[in-house]
């Protein structure tokens, strides 16, 4: 068998292949693949492949598919080939298990694969080991690119793309505050919530102001407990770990948590303070607030990505809201419960 130029369109072409990637294709190997690129066989000389490399036009040149028939058998690199001792014929010279990707494999996980085994391009076959193309190291470098551009759009704020990151980034001012305001005025409403809440407590509170002294010492135990939660699942997000992975350990941790600052602050406070009720309310309502921040701050990054929603808006004031309602709520019940 002899140097094949290319296996559909003609090698004396220049750019990719006719056929344009639909929809289906995009962000996977196929739609990197080109087969403008030298097919060989095993048996021919080394020699012969080089002669016929010269005065023709491909994608990528670096990398030689190396088939029997419309099958892959091997890559060989242009490296080897101008190494080659005289006389050698591809197959001596061919990696004969090179690294391959199926034409729907993510084109993050071709990146992937190509830097584990240091290869400058990959072969894509399908499952009967047929060539379909190969991926060059300039289609490397787009998908690494486009790879990077999306989890640093995503990083802190969960964004589709880098465009969309950049948008937010550099928009005018009357953008910003249509993007933000809704959100911090959802947050005022619940700040005006909180008073009502902590006003339908004043008996109790004119009775025993000490329970007073620590409701800021709760709200911010459980909004920073909250708050480590919501970092951890929006960088888990960028970095494309589901929700699924994390909540678990997460909702053992942030209880945890809870229980350890509780069992801090109750002696603190009784010691201090000298009440052992408010102590032991103290302790409660933070062990109960914590474990409950640590839920709110894991889904409601996730709902509002689902929904469409940048999360870099809308999780910090919505997740403050919703935890110092519940803070304030639980720990004025708690204090009641114990302390009257």
């Amino acid at each position: 068998m002899h140097f094949h130029e290319v296996m559909n369109p003609p090698a004396d072409v220049d750019g990719a292949s006719d056929d344009s990637p639909n929809d289906d294709l995009l962000g996977t190997a196929q739609r990197h693949a080109t087969t403008r690129v030298p097919i060989a066989s095993d048996s021919e000389r080394v020699s012969d492949l080089l002669g016929r490399l010269i005065g023709k036009k491909y994608d990528s040149a670096s990398v030689a598919a190396v088939c029997d028939g419309d099958l892959l058998v091997g890559l060989v690199t242009i490296e080897r080939l101008l190494s080659a001792r005289a006389g050698a014929v591809v197959g001596d010279v061919m990696d004969p298990d090179p690294p391959t990707v199926s034409p729907d494999t993510h084109q993050e996980h071709v990146a992937w694969r190509a830097v584990q085994h240091g290869e400058p391009g990959i072969a894509v076959v399908d499952d009967r080991g047929r060539f379909r193309g190969l991926i060059s190291p300039q289609a490397l470098l787009v998908v690494l690119l486009e790879e990077h551009d999306e989890d640093m759009a995503r990083l802190g704020g969960s964004l589709g793309s880098a465009s969309e990151a950049r948008a937010a980034s550099t928009e005018r001012v009357g953008r910003r505050l249509l993007h933000r305001l809704p959100w911090l005025l959802v947050g005022l409403i619940g700040a005006l919530v909180a008073a009502v809440i902590v006003g339908g407590f004043a008996q109790q509170l004119e009775e025993r102001v000490l329970i007073a002294y620590f409701v800021p010492g709760v709200v911010y135990i459980a909004a920073a407990v909250g708050m480590q939660t919501e970092t951890l699942v929006i960088r888990g997000m960028s970095l494309g770990v589901g929700i699924r992975r994390v909540a678990a350990r997460e909702v053992i941790t942030g209880g945890l948590l809870g229980m350890i600052l509780a069992s801090i602050a109750f002696p603190m406070v009784w010691i201090g303070w000298g009440d052992i009720e408010v102590a032991a309310a103290v302790g409660v309502a933070m062990f109960a607030a914590s474990s409950i921040a640590t839920c709110v701050a894991m889904l409601l990054p996730w709902t509002l990505h689902r929904l469409g929603k940048d999360p870099a808006f809308g999780s910090g004031p919505i997740a403050t809201v919703i935890q110092d309602l519940m803070t304030v709520s639980i720990y004025f019940l708690t204090a009641v419960a114990i302390a009257f």
